[in-house]
């Protein structure tokens, strides 16, 4: 099977690293192919970094439709465009946050986020909420490091993490720890072992997770509001989504 892994915003060190994290979990078989959009943030830390790298997401989307790919994940854990893409496809769409919510509580009753920034840490309330996961989330705690300090300050970045993992196994009650943010999908092994505690990574549970969906057989639904876009006219910049044929 074919795994479209997007990483939603423009640096291509991140899309590496998200891809080799993605390589390292998937199964003997599943081809991963780590992208990213021609234009947008080079970080995505507010709802307007999201907003813009939503419409790249989707044109990543439709281009796997025309290369026969079987299941995207969406690599920034505020799954931007998440059910717009949805409705592009009937291959399998997973966000990992959503997919990092339910592994974790799948193996703890309790768990807390550990994020990039407050500002982001806030979003990631609201997704609890929208995927009914809040009652499962003692706390999102946020390291407070910018995206990129976790390509271009890395140890640094790491220790605040930890720490903040410490924090968050010592005080909040938990039996698991989420990471926040794609750009940690190759700390995850690091981080379990300084803190001893179970750690769920959205990239590769998401990648676990679509390769379980496409191997049973299931897809996005086409009924009710993920059908696919009804087909209308696009103006400027947008005019090449017009008369949208989606593969069937």
């Amino acid at each position: 099977m074919h795994i479209r892994v997007i990483n939603p915003n423009t640096t291509a060190g991140m899309t590496a690293t998200i891809g080799e994290a993605a390589r390292r979990i998937a199964a003997p078989g599943t081809h991963i192919s780590a992208t990213q959009p021609d234009a947008g943030p080079v970080s995505i830390e507010s709802h307007f970094d999201e907003a813009i790298s939503a419409v790249g997401v989707l044109e990543e989307v439709l281009a796997g439709e025309r290369e026969g790919v079987d299941a995207y994940v969406i690599a920034c854990f505020g799954d931007p465009g998440l059910m717009a893409a949805r409705e592009l496809t009937r291959a399998p769409v997973l966000g990992i946050a959503e997919a990092a919510f339910h592994m974790a509580s799948l193996i703890s009753t309790r768990f807390s986020i550990v994020t990039t920034l407050g500002r982001t840490g806030i979003i990631a309330e609201h997704l609890l909420e929208q995927y009914g996961f809040r009652h499962h989330c003692r706390r999102v705690r946020a390291a407070e490091i910018p995206v990129l300090d976790l390509e271009e300050n890395g140890d640094a970045a790491l220790s605040r993490l930890i720490g903040e993992c410490r924090r968050a196994r010592d005080e909040d009650g938990i039996g698991a720890i989420v990471l926040g943010c794609g750009g940690m999908a190759d700390l995850t092994d690091e981080i379990a072992r300084e803190v001893g505690l179970p750690v769920v990574e959205g990239v590769t549970a998401a990648v676990k997770l679509t390769e379980a969906l496409v191997g049973l057989g299931l897809g996005t639904s086409k009924h009710g509001d993920l059908a696919f876009p009804r087909p209308k006219a696009f103006t400027g910049r947008f005019a090449h989504l017009s008369e949208l044929t989606p593969r069937r």
